[in-house]
């Protein structure tokens, strides 16, 4: 099993004629991902690559080919009205990469994303991997491995090296999501931990967070409450200085809020396995699972 996406789940891509929707597509499409559409306005009608049917708007792509998610490479003055309009074609799931989108201008997608009951994965993420299955995103595919333990985490880098640890221990991936660093994004820790809940395939999850905001917090609430499966957590940013943005544009300690050292304690206090480097992933996930 897995959660979002598997090998038989229809995808399109828009922005797909662009320079990094075109190299990503490929790298999907290779990976075995059933691309079945692409949207690019003004070259409906035409092919990408000979073979992916090109659409003017999201809905001609989804009445011709019945597309059920749509993977977002579209520039960020233009992202937001991406995201909507495939809300509006009825996709259940829209994975935005796009990173450098506007803050307020996200509030009013994620809302419009509810209102219609499209789950949007992002902004500014990697996207969403199941190994074996299928990929919608930009991570490097050759780390992962199809298995256990479901990987949630706010920075792209990050995951990667978990997932590449989590490999070299001989764990699998059921599912890889990247949520995105932005402050404001459109799933959160919470939201992956209760669709993890329910994959009879994942026994684990990693959980990758770092400073800033207060999905870490909300995630260990949930994870107290019973919460069915162990979790394995790291929080980046530990040295950060308060005031000053690190990486994302969601990591920032703003009045004394969002440290890391808050996230660690709140984590471990809801029966989180918690580790104070990323090295330490891998080994402690297998012994977590050894118990």
């Amino acid at each position: 099993m897995s959660i979002l996406i598997d090998a038989d789940t229809r995808v399109l891509v828009q922005g797909i004629t662009g320079a990094e929707g075109s190299f990503h597509s490929r790298q999907c499409i290779e990976y075995g991902t059933r691309i079945v559409a692409g949207v690019t306005p003004g070259k409906g009608g035409t092919r990408f690559d000979d073979s992916v049917p090109v659409y003017d708007s999201v809905i001609d792509a989804v009445r011709e080919t019945e597309a059920e998610i749509s993977l977002v490479f579209v520039p960020p003055p233009f992202a937001p009205d991406a995201v909507m309009e495939a809300a509006d074609a009825g996709l259940r799931l829209v994975i935005c990469i796009t990173e450098g989108i506007p803050t307020l201008d996200m509030v009013d997608v994620v809302g419009y994303c509810n209102g219609r009951g499209t789950r949007l994965i992002g902004p500014n993420c990697p996207g969403v991997i199941s190994p074996g299955k299928s990929k919608v995103g930009i991570m490097p595919a050759f780390v992962h491995q199809e298995g256990r333990v479901g990987v949630i985490s706010r920075s792209g880098t990050l995951t990667y090296e978990a997932v590449d640890q989590l490999t070299r221990a001989g764990l699998g991936q059921s599912t890889c999501i990247g949520i995105g660093g932005d402050p404001v994004i459109g799933t959160t820790f919470k939201d992956c931990l209760e669709l993890f809940a329910e994959d009879e395939q994942t026994e684990a999850v990693v959980m990758i967070g770092e400073i800033g905001g207060s999905g870490e917090e909300e995630a260990a609430e949930f994870i107290a409450a019973d919460y069915p499966l162990p979790v394995v957590s790291f929080i980046a940013g530990q040295t950060a200085p308060p005031g000053k943005r690190m990486g994302h544009a969601g990591a920032i300690i703003a009045g004394g809020k969002g440290t890391a050292a808050e996230k660690m304690k709140a984590l471990l206090d809801a029966g989180a396995d918690v580790v104070d480097s990323p090295s330490e992933l891998g080994a402690k996930t297998l012994e977590v699972l050894s118990r």
